[in-house]
């Protein structure tokens, strides 16, 4: 499916590449932004657990991402593109991860499948096809600068938590224009001479870039959601030991919530994608 519009699209020399990208993913995007947790997003309700999970995932996806970005900074497709002082986030994900989990954080991290996958792939086009890295990078790092203080404001606002305290992911003080930023970016991106046959390897990475962040996303929805069954069976047996009735109501909403909470998820995990 991915490769089909590539190959559409590679009739049209006239685009830049990330023109293209933006091309080649909008079936992808639309898919996402259309499902009901996309939509309810806009209601704004996010956990605590919730956040902190994907605090977690997200940390394993950087860190492995900035790891590459750093050993291959100097390959002519990565170095363009290389902005460590404005973009990186992993100091501000271990930041905010301490703040939630304490200074033993790194004991306690907890990742879906879908991450490690992810993770993986990252690791392995570092090595093989550090060109490839252009495509992660451009997904993962405009789309989080583009709904960074949105989001960062929802899930302040949803948490109660104090200005700043827990929300360092969502900042980049090094950028004091988002978009005087990504339009410089994507100069930069553009500007990578690429083989025909290494662009439409980038193109179709996006396309999968995409599709990981969204695996993600449910792999968290299922953590989420066994965690939720175990909750509502415990208070289950305990009523039962009891000879309590299970009130269905009290023991339902907060997991509602908590599923709730994922659509913030959904759009911190794939960025708002304002690209």
């Amino acid at each position: 499916e991915a490769v089909c519009c590539i190959k559409k699209k590679k009739s049209t020399g006239s685009l830049d590449l990330s023109e293209q990208i933006k091309e080649v993913t909008k079936e992808s995007h639309v898919r996402a932004e259309n499902t009901e947790l996309m939509l309810s997003f806009q209601r704004g309700q996010v956990t605590l657990p919730q956040y902190k999970l994907l605090l977690c995932s997200l940390y394993e996806i950087y860190q492995v991402l900035e790891e590459e970005m750093d050993r291959n900074s100097n390959h002519p497709a990565v170095a363009p593109i290389y902005f460590p002082a404005e973009l990186a986030r992993i100091k501000s994900i271990e930041k905010d991860l301490e703040y939630f989990y304490g200074p033993d954080w790194r004991e306690k991290i907890v990742v879906p499948a879908a991450t490690q996958r992810y993770s993986h792939r990252l690791r392995q086009i570092g090595k093989e096809n550090p060109e490839f890295l252009v495509a992660h990078a451009y997904t993962r790092y405009l789309g989080d600068l583009s709904g960074g203080q949105v989001l960062g404001r929802i899930a302040q606002k949803s948490m109660g938590l104090k200005s700043g305290e827990g929300l360092s992911f969502f900042a980049f003080p090094g950028v004091s224009s988002p978009n005087l930023f990504k339009q410089l970016y994507r100069s930069r991106m553009n500007s990578v001479e690429l083989t025909a046959e290494e662009r439409n390897g980038v193109l179709e990475e996006a396309v999968r870039a995409f599709e990981f962040n969204i695996q993600v996303f449910d792999g968290l929805q299922k953590m989420l959601s066994v965690a939720g069954n175990r909750q509502r069976q415990s208070s289950t047996d305990s009523n039962a030991v009891h000879g309590k009735t299970l009130q269905i109501p009290g023991t339902f909403s907060p997991m509602l919530r908590m599923i709730l909470g994922l659509f913030v998820a959904l759009a911190a995990v794939v960025g708002l994608y304002a690209l």
